[in-house]
């Protein structure tokens, strides 16, 4: 059985399966904000880790992730245990872009990105995005304006399924974070993003 923290009421109506990034463990500050935010709005938030970080978490070795196919079967495993019918599948950044892998696959009822990484910083040809074409399962992605995974005005040509919605978060970057000089703090754009979750997942 999968070691998930969760939070918020256990009879919610809905679920979000939350997926850490590639460098984060379930309980960096950026999940425990969202996976908190989330619930306080009567989510149940389930956070669970991929096999390399849960090794991490055993021996304190920092590793790359897992290949892709683990790393998919693990999501997909994960929509299985939770069940998928009232399920919303996500993450942060490679979280929400595995969660958008599977999600089709899974039959879920929603999927949330948070810095989506449409391609690796500096190489803007790179595109992540042939999966994201076809996606039948709704969706939201949240996007920092500043993110080098994906500028708002890279994003905004991109060729995606009408099952997506993109909302840019205001001068945020890979972390949604803003600079000093924006007028905005970190807090105020991740409770923004949480709100727009929120709404989203309340609208399926």
């Amino acid at each position: 059985m999968t070691e998930f923290l969760f939070n918020g009421p256990k009879n919610a109506g809905k679920t979000v399966a939350l997926a850490h990034g590639a460098g984060e463990s379930m309980d960096s500050e950026f999940m425990e904000f969202f996976a908190t935010g989330l619930a306080e709005q009567g989510l149940r938030v389930a956070r669970f880790e991929f096999p390399y970080m849960i090794k991490r978490r055993e021996d304190g070795k920092r590793r790359p992730p897992d290949r892709a196919p683990l790393l998919l079967e693990t999501y997909l495993n994960i929509a299985a245990e939770l069940g998928p019918e009232n399920l919303i599948v996500g993450g942060k950044s490679m979280g929400g872009r595995i969660a958008s892998m599977i999600a089709d696959e899974a039959g879920v009822a929603g999927l949330v990105c948070l810095g989506y990484p449409f391609h690796p910083p500096g190489k803007p040809d790179k595109l992540r995005t042939e999966h994201l074409v076809e996606l039948k399962t709704p969706s939201l992605i949240l996007q920092g304006e500043r993110d080098p995974f994906g500028k708002r005005d890279e994003v905004v040509g991109y060729a995606l399924s009408k099952s997506i919605k993109v909302g840019c978060v205001p001068d945020g970057d890979h972390d949604l974070k803003p600079r000093k000089a924006s007028g905005r703090t970190r807090a105020e754009n991740w409770m923004d993003a949480v709100d727009r979750m929120a709404v989203f997942i309340g609208g399926l």
